[in-house]
């Protein structure tokens, strides 16, 4: 799971490299200010957790396969689709009912921070 981790770990800061540029080049003018700050969100959230990702692929790989563990690089990689994704989508137009899956991406990604923290908990036993 750590290489698979680590794999989308690049990949998720690779794509949020390219859409931070296409945010800052490709859609100013284009789209309304406010949409264009939630697609600035979305990146933003995307990177944060990209290296939240990275890390809890380095811990599997020092520490093993522990289930927490597991979970917060799952719930990362959920919580960046769902809310990272609805908010690129939203923004070039996607249907309107992706609104309500950003909160839930949002939920998510605390969720994956729980995990990390029970794992962190749990690293002395």
């Amino acid at each position: 799971m750590a290489k698979l981790y680590l794999l989308l770990a690049a990949l998720f800061g690779a794509s949020g490299v390219a859409l931070g540029a296409f945010a800052a080049h490709g859609l100013r003018d284009k789209v309304a200010e406010s949409l264009l700050e939630a697609f600035k969100t979305g990146v933003q959230y995307q990177m944060v957790h990209t290296l939240a990702l990275f890390g809890v692929a380095l811990l599997i790989q020092s520490r093993g396969e522990r289930l927490s563990l597991l979970l917060s690089g799952a719930f990362f990689v959920a919580g960046m689709v769902f809310f990272s994704g609805s908010l690129y989508a939203l923004t070039l137009g996607g249907p309107r009912w992706l609104g309500p899956v950003t909160p839930l991406g949002g939920v998510l990604m605390i969720a994956g921070w729980i995990a990390l923290f029970v794992a962190a908990v749990n690293f002395s036993r």
